[in-house]
């Protein structure tokens, strides 16, 4: 799918588009995720990242979609935080 340092555009509810830089693409419990930072301009310092899992369309097309579950999202977030940690 993505390489990390990659710029995605994606477009949210309201049809705006953002740009985000791949920084990471994390495999955990048999998924990936891609760890997003945003790229526009004023949010250059902003250190939250947004986290997406990979999945496919009904096509086999990869998509990011929103994690959901909080539970996942946690897992997701806290492995994340342990490797740039180390």
């Amino acid at each position: 799918m993505t390489k990390e340092d990659e710029v995605l555009t994606l477009t949210d509810e309201e049809g705006h588009e953002h740009e985000f830089s791949v920084i990471d693409i994390i495999e955990l419990d048999g998924s990936e995720y891609a760890i997003l930072l945003p790229m526009e301009e004023g949010q250059e310092d902003q250190e939250e990242a947004i986290i997406l899992r990979i999945d496919s369309d009904d096509d086999g097309n990869e998509i990011l979609v929103d994690i959901e579950d909080d539970e996942e999202w946690e897992k997701v977030a806290d492995t994340w935080a342990s490797m740039i940690e180390e």
